[in-house]
């Protein structure tokens, strides 16, 4: 709980609007290698680029800052131990209220990269849009690097005097919204592009430390997919996507934060836990007693509690409310949890948000949900005969993961718990077709994983069949014999496409 609060009480989304188009300004004044000096009351802050990793946004900068666009621009939003953000022209006249929302009137579209959010780093705000930097940008006072990978970095911070500069800036008053209170003492006066042989102070900095992510940022929904805990998912767009250290045993594995629309930030988080031989009702009850405390002091209100069942797994669900506190004030929060129990793990997965704002983005928690996959779970203990199989899981399952073809699976499973499984044909059948096909899709389940190509191969090869088997999905069967008979037929519509036809084919040809 104190986990998914303090990433509420830091608002992560950086927002930007816009962006100015780049019209090779830079060539007309014989810069080889810029460098950016940014002149504050505070003192100098000098920027190198890093234009082989986002070439778009460093252009952007040059002929914003050439064209005078950030002269007079504050660093209006400070949080010590987090960033200093800037650049908004609305800082300069506008209203505070607006300070954050202001930009170019065009946008550069990200260009992510794995350069780590460490201190010193200088990346591009943005909306929930991917592709919405301007010229507002950031610099990270402390490591950040629950930032990495979803935000555009393009620079870095290169002298002794810009880190003083930066903690000076870091360290001003502020009011509510993290805004200075003496907007003079962070004003950045003007921005010089300079040729880097003009500078004499510069550090000797090593490369800049880079990570390697299995999140993928995408102008959709964002998918996770985890081999440590074989389970795969997706969190709406323009949500920021983490994976944080697990301190404790009950910290979340994944988080996703939604951008700001009330007092805080939306929080979709999932916890994986093993089980260590504990019932569900084992779970329940070591849940009640750590909600116990809340409740008797009157800081959480259970609005209800019940099981279920999700994809035949029993599964707990909670929704409360209550009033928790951060950076000194007090927040009314709505939360619901739900607790997926698989023997020897139980997945939980929270989402958390404003009291007035909950229901706004019940759906994107309800997709997120809705997306999640076990994806060793497929038969791992097959129902019919109850007999365990080792390995990496359902190849079909692996293979079609994240695709346009995981609704058909999904369905095709359903008729096969629900329709095949029904009738005895079918059941003799599937228990005949897991022992042969559990011999060898653990193996291809794991080279899946391994190899991205050969995932997409053994997809293209399985998308007939499961084209074939989606008939099954209009059929009408109510007997034995009905069952039997589209089986059959089927079966032999398999044979004739993956056998027969290849054969005549090659005899064709070799004749």
């Amino acid at each position: 709980m104190n986990k998914i609060f303090l990433i509420l009480s830091v608002s992560l989304l950086l927002v930007s609007f816009g962006n100015y188009t780049f019209a090779q300004e830079i060539n007309k004044i014989n810069i080889v290698n810029p460098i950016a000096i940014l002149e504050t009351n505070l003192g100098n802050i000098t920027i190198e680029f890093f234009y082989d990793d986002a070439p778009k946004h460093v252009e952007n900068f040059i002929k914003l800052s050439q064209s005078g666009f950030y002269d007079g621009t504050l660093f209006h939003r400070i949080i010590p131990g987090f960033m200093i953000q800037g650049g908004d022209p609305n800082t300069i006249s506008g209203d505070p209220s607006t300070w954050g929302t202001g930009g170019p009137s065009t946008s550069v579209n990200a260009e992510f990269n794995t350069i780590k959010h460490n201190r010193g780093i200088v990346s591009m705000a943005r909306s929930a849009d991917p592709n919405s930097g301007g010229s507002q940008f950031f610099i990270v006072h402390v490591d950040s690097n629950f930032l990495d990978e979803q935000y555009t970095v393009f620079g870095r911070i290169v002298t002794d005097e810009s880190f003083k500069t930066l903690d000076k800036i870091a360290a001003v008053d502020t009011k509510p919204g993290d805004q200075p209170e003496d907007p003079e003492q962070v004003k950045i006066t003007k921005i010089t592009i300079v040729n880097r042989s003009e500078v004499s102070n510069l550090l000797e900095l090593q490369e800049p430390e880079r990570s390697g992510s299995n999140i993928t940022p995408s102008t959709g929904n964002q998918k996770y997919e985890s081999t440590e805990h074989e389970i795969g998912f997706s969190v709406p767009e323009g949500w920021l996507l983490q994976t944080p250290d697990k301190t404790q045993q009950n910290s979340p594995d994944v988080v996703a934060v939604g951008p700001k629309i009330g007092l805080v930030n939306p929080v979709i988080s999932l916890t994986v836990q093993e089980t260590n031989q504990r019932t569900l009702d084992d779970l329940i009850s070591e849940k009640t007693e750590t909600l116990k405390p809340a409740i008797e002091s009157g800081d959480l209100k259970v609005i209800s509690q019940e099981k279920i069942t999700v994809n035949e797994n029993e599964a707990y669900v909670t929704l409360a409310e209550g009033s928790f506190s951060a950076n000194g004030e007090i927040f009314d929060v709505k939360f619901k949890e739900i607790m997926v129990y698989d023997n020897e793990k139980f997945y939980t997965f929270a989402y958390s948000n404003g009291l007035d704002d909950f229901d706004s983005q019940l759906p994107r928690f309800e997709e997120t949900f809705d997306s999640f996959e076990m994806l060793s779970q497929d038969n791992s203990i097959d129902e019919s005969t109850n007999t365990s199989t080792e390995g990496g899981g359902c190849l079909i399952a692996t293979a079609t993961f994240g695709s346009e073809l995981a609704p058909q699976v999904q369905q095709l499973r359903e008729f096969r718990d629900n329709t095949i499984l029904s009738t005895e044909s079918g059941t003799i059948f599937m228990s005949g077709f897991n022992q042969f096909y559990y011999s060898f899709s653990p193996i291809i389940a794991d080279l899946e994983r391994e190899n991205p190509l050969f995932k997409e191969a053994v997809k293209l090869s399985i998308t007939p069949m499961l084209s074939t088997l989606s008939i099954l999905n209009y059929a009408e069967i109510d007997s034995e014999e009905e069952m039997l008979s589209y089986g059959i037929g089927i079966i032999l519509m398999n044979v004739g496409m993956y056998f027969a036809a290849p054969a005549i084919i090659i005899y064709k040809i070799r004749k």
